[in-house]
């Protein structure tokens, strides 16, 4: 699979608590998607201490996300979040704004844990 760095929103992120991921895509700069894109999350270190895990897929009009939209959101429960696992891959959804980031709702307390989320063509897939 190929993953263009422009479409990364989350490389090895460690997550303890809920966040925002890492970085943020501005489609203009990144050239849209131009082909039916996949967004992408795995796990490159198991968790630990966290009770459950949602993993969103978030849209704004703007880069600071006053007023985001979440496009995709999928829960998962501790025993699923294993260092290796390719937690979904799922069609990169329409009606999206200019900005794209991942957003991360911790439920427990996380003493461990990283995630990769970013967007590639459905094509390397």
């Amino acid at each position: 699979m190929l993953i263009d760095s422009t479409l990364i929103l989350s490389e090895k992120q460690a997550l303890t608590a809920t966040a925002a991921s890492s970085c943020v895509i501005d489609q203009t700069a990144a050239g849209g998607a131009r082909n039916r894109c996949a967004v992408v999350a795995k796990v490159d270190e198991t968790f630990a201490g966290l009770t459950g895990l949602k993993v969103s897929l978030q849209t704004a009009a703007d880069a600071a996300f006053t007023s985001p939209k979440e496009l995709a959101g999928v829960s998962f429960a501790l025993a699923d979040l294993k260092a290796g696992k390719t937690l979904f891959q799922m069609i990169l959804p329409h009606g999206m704004d200019r900005y794209i980031r991942g957003y991360y709702t911790v439920t427990g307390t996380a003493t461990a844990g990283k995630i990769s989320l970013f967007i590639t063509d459905l094509a390397d897939m």
